[in-house]
């Protein structure tokens, strides 16, 4: 299934191998999904002034928000928005222009702002802010608002991280195979 897909300035979304897009999102311009990612309700993303990509077994969930910044004086480059592989983007999250790395999770209801760097290996609990500019050091649990450093990952928490992802595999391709609009 695929969403309302839309170009801007004759750049469409590109997607990779067995992707999947719920038909009530919507997806803006320069934006490429990779191989076996998935795309939930309601997700509104738009990469208008600046691109997105989102890497592999990489899951955006129910009613999220996923945008960029435009180039400008201060920034030449702008920010967009990049996502690794195996990324469980819980539901209501908004990513604004961030860069997330790799065998993450971030909870519910988080916001992620401009310039923000998330390394590999990292959890981000329910409605944290991460304001702009911050990094997140691989390895560590983020909570708070700001987010501040918690503790370390235990190693349960860290192999739950690509196995959360490779669940939402599994589920997207259950989706793919038995939903039908009535």
């Amino acid at each position: 299934m695929k969403g309302d897909i839309r170009s801007y300035r004759g750049i469409a979304p590109t997607f990779g191998e067995q992707v999947y897009v719920d038909p009530s999102a919507v997806l803006v311009g320069d934006i490429t999904l990779g191989d076996h990612s998935s795309i939930w309700p309601l997700v509104s993303a738009r990469g208008d002034v600046n691109f997105i990509k989102i890497g592999a077994r990489t899951n955006i969930q129910d009613n999220c928000v996923l945008h960029v910044s435009r180039k400008s004086s201060g920034h030449p480059e702008g920010h967009p928005l990049i996502i690794g592989d195996d990324v469980t983007v819980g539901h209501h999250v908004m990513l604004h222009g961030c860069t997330v790395g790799s065998r993450i999770l971030i909870g519910m209801s988080a916001i992620i702002m401009d310039g923000v760097t998330v390394e590999d290996d990292v959890i981000i609990g329910a409605g944290t802010l991460v304001p702009p500019g911050k990094t997140l050091r691989s390895g560590y649990l983020y909570v708070g608002s700001p987010a501040k450093e918690a503790r370390p990952l235990t190693e349960e928490e860290r192999a739950f991280l690509p196995a959360s992802a490779e669940n939402y595999v599994r589920l997207k391709d259950d989706y793919a195979e038995n939903v039908e609009s009535v």
